[in-house]
């Protein structure tokens, strides 16, 4: 960046993806916030800690598995300090089987009912470290174990960035 220029808002999406789809979501997501902030979409595992520093914005993305994100992520978001996000704003979204899959196998669908899905306990967990949740957590549907996206979820995806961009 030249000195002297204006910076821009920081944003930080954080994601891990087991088969692509929760990568899309957060790169769509990446790209409808460009407009507003200066944004980096990372894979969780290749965060420094010093990215967190200057965030405005943080949002943070997993699959969910056993009702759960991804160890990556649940990693990422234990290694932040205790006030670590204090005075940035989070949001946070999983990718999901849809509701037909799931009622498709009894016990799926119990259990879902019970534990839930990954962007709750993402979103907790950023309120936890300090965060101000601006948004519910969101879900993003995939056909099946392993995808592809659900026809109109990048739609979705792109309306929910601009929702968060609208809370700013």
């Amino acid at each position: 960046m030249i000195s002297g220029s204006t910076s821009r808002m920081k944003a930080l999406v954080v994601y891990d993806s087991k088969f692509g789809n929760t990568e899309r979501i957060a790169q769509v997501i990446g790209n409808a916030l460009g407009s507003a902030y200066e944004v980096e979409v990372l894979q969780v595992g290749t965060i420094m800690p010093d990215q967190i520093e200057g965030l405005k914005l943080l949002i943070v993305g997993s699959p969910t598995q056993r009702f759960n994100p991804t160890g990556g992520i649940k990693n990422f978001l234990q290694s932040l300090p205790s006030s670590g996000l204090e005075g940035i704003k989070v949001a946070a979204f999983d990718t999901r089987l849809t509701i037909e899959d799931i009622e498709e196998v009894a016990i799926l669908s119990f259990f879902v009912r019970i534990f839930g899905y990954a962007a709750k306990p993402i979103g907790n967990g950023l309120k936890r470290k300090g965060g101000e949740l601006i948004l519910p957590p969101e879900g993003f549907y995939v056909q099946g174990m392993e995808g592809p996206l659900v026809e109109g979820e990048v739609e979705r995806a792109e309306n929910w960035a601009r929702q968060i961009l609208a809370t700013q």
